[in-house]
């Protein structure tokens, strides 16, 4: 295998709670499997304090940073430049080096949109709609907007935050209920569901009524624990495609490997590190 980078360096997740990132995990395997000589760690940044954290890395040139709550907007703020994404959404996922300035970007839309075309999901013109209005489901409107979707109904409790969302297209607007039946493809970009096994699940812990989902549909989950959610298994059970949510993990992540290296790292073994430590942790918690 060729080596991408031998010299080694050091790369982190920046975040408040971080302990339970899995983002250690799937980089590192990407960068062992590539046979680069690159450590990637976690480093806990209190709220408030992403100034000081890319200040270090300016100081210690750290390779490369993943950004998660709470920094994501205080870093927008901070680095040299945006690129068009992280512009869009005021938010940052990924920090880079180009020459001497820190360029921030957000991959965490395309690598959903990433995720399902792995998945051998067409997304050219199909009609979307995304539950939620929070920062991932900002982050998966501006990107299917970028790759051509023909319409992206937002639905949320709050509408006025569905409106703010739906203001990053053209193509979107505040949905009603019926427009998920009607979708081509439909994605939980909410939390719920996480950390409920569908055994001990209830009404609850589904984003929408089930009966909306029909057979033929793609139905997409953000969530990865568990990796079946009640939402999928609902979704399967009437005859959905499901793609469930440590694919955009998975992804996103190989996209800020590339913006890292210039390299695309091998997203199976980022993938298989990532559902042997959720085995891991669900054994544990047993």
């Amino acid at each position: 295998m060729t080596v991408v980078r031998s010299t080694p360096r050091i790369a982190a997740v920046i975040g408040s709670p971080v302990v339970h990132s899995l983002s250690p995990v799937i980089h590192q395997a990407a960068f062992d499997a590539a046979g680069v000589a690159w450590t990637y760690t976690a480093f806990e940044i209190a709220p408030g304090q992403a100034e000081a954290a890319l200040r270090s890395m300016r100081v210690l040139r750290l390779a490369g940073l993943s950004v998660t709550m709470p920094h994501k907007s205080d870093v927008a703020r901070l680095v040299d430049r945006l690129d068009p994404a992280a512009r869009a959404l005021d938010s940052v996922n990924t920090v880079s080096w180009d020459g001497d300035d820190l360029v921030g970007s957000s991959t965490d839309g395309a690598g959903f949109v990433a995720s399902l075309v792995d998945a051998g999901v067409d997304v050219g013109d199909a009609r979307v709609a995304v539950i939620g209005a929070g920062g991932a489901a900002r982050s998966v409107i501006d990107a299917l907007s970028r790759v051509g979707v023909r319409s992206i109904s937002v639905l949320n409790r709050t509408p006025d935050r569905a409106e703010q969302a739906a203001t990053l297209a053209r193509t979107a607007s505040v949905g009603i209920e019926s427009d998920i039946s009607r979708a081509d493809i439909v994605v939980n970009a909410t939390s719920v569901g996480m950390g409920v096994e569908v055994a001990s699940s209830g009404p609850d812990d589904l984003p929408c009524d089930p009966a909306l989902l029909r057979a033929g549909q793609v139905v997409a989950d953000l969530v990865y624990h568990p990796l079946e959610t009640a939402w999928m298994s609902a979704a399967t059970a009437v005859g959905a495609r499901t793609v469930d949510g440590l694919g955009m993990l998975v992804h996103q992540a190989a996209l800020q490997q590339h913006a890292w290296i210039g390299h695309r790292p091998d997203t199976s073994a980022m993938r298989a590190a990532a559902v042997a430590e959720l085995a891991a942790r669900q054994n544990t918690a047993r």
